[in-house]
C-alpha cells in the first residue's frame, strides 16, 4: 500500500472513530480494580518513589486517578512509569498522546518506532518507542494504551476500539502507560532493552488494577 494511500485511509478512520463517539453512548463510569496507588513501591528488583504531579497539569490531563513513580534498581538507571486512567472519555476529557505532550514541555523527537514486549501470559504487544531529546539530555520512552485486556500502540486503532466498546459493552474507560529511562553514556538499545525489561515486569501488578 502507497503511503500516501495509507495516511489518508488512517485519517478517514481516526475521523470516522470520533464522529462514532459523538454518536454513542460515552460509556458508564468503571473504577479500577484498586486504587493506582496501590500498585507496589517494590517489586522485582526495583524500589520506587512517589513523583506529585502539579494540580494544573492534572486538570488538563483530566485523569480519574493516575500513578506517577520513579524506580531505581541497583546499578541501574531509573526508570520512570506513569500510568493516567480514565474511567469513561468524553470529547475533551479523553487520553491525551504523549506525541503532543513532550514537545510542550521542551522535549523534542529524534526517532520514533515501535518495540516488542512480552505479556505475562507468553504473548507480545507492540508499544511505541521513542528516543527524546532536550539539550544534552537524552530519554527513551515506551508508551501504550491499555483496556479490556488490550495493549495498543496505534492511537487511531485506540479510538476505533473504544467505538466498539462503547457501543458493545457501553464502557469507555482505559489507561495511558508510559515508561520513560534516560540514556545517560548508554546507546539507545541499553535503554531500550531496560525500559522493555521494567515494562515486562510492571504489566503483572498493572493487570491486576486496570479493569479487564
Amino acid at each position: 500500500m502507497k503511503p500516501n494511500l495509507r495516511y489518508w485511509m488512517m485519517l478517514a478512520l481516526l475521523a470516522g472513530a470520533t464522529v462514532g463517539l459523538r454518536l454513542v453512548s460515552h460509556g458508564e463510569p468503571v473504577h479500577p480494580v484498586n486504587p493506582l496507588a496501590t500498585f507496589p513501591l517494590d517489586f522485582g528488583t526495583w524500589s520506587g518513589r512517589d513523583i506529585p504531579i502539579d494540580r494544573d497539569v492534572l486538570k488538563v490531563a483530566a485523569v480519574d486517578d493516575y500513578l506517577n513513580r520513579v524506580y531505581q534498581s541497583t546499578g541501574d538507571a531509573p526508570v520512570s512509569l506513569y500510568v493516567g486512567y480514565y474511567m469513561s472519555q468524553q470529547t475533551g476529557d479523553a487520553i491525551h498522546s504523549p506525541k503532543n505532550c513532550l514537545p510542550g514541555s521542551g522535549w523534542e523527537p529524534v526517532s520514533a518506532g515501535r518495540s516488542e514486549i512480552a505479556l505475562p501470559d507468553g504473548k507480545h504487544a507492540l508499544v511505541n518507542s521513542y528516543l527524546i531529546e532536550k539539550g544534552l539530555d537524552r530519554e527513551l520512552v515506551l508508551y501504550w494504551y491499555q483496556s479490556h485486556g488490550r495493549i495498543i500502540a496505534s492511537e487511531y486503532w485506540a479510538k476505533v476500539y473504544m467505538v466498539r466498546d462503547a457501543l458493545k459493552l457501553n464502557r469507555t474507560d482505559s489507561a495511558l502507560v508510559r515508561v520513560v529511562t534516560p540514556l545517560g553514556r548508554n546507546s539507545p538499545q541499553i535503554a531500550q532493552a531496560r525500559a522493555i525489561a521494567f515494562a515486562e515486569q510492571a504489566l503483572v501488578p498493572l493487570n491486576r488494577l486496570i479493569p479487564n
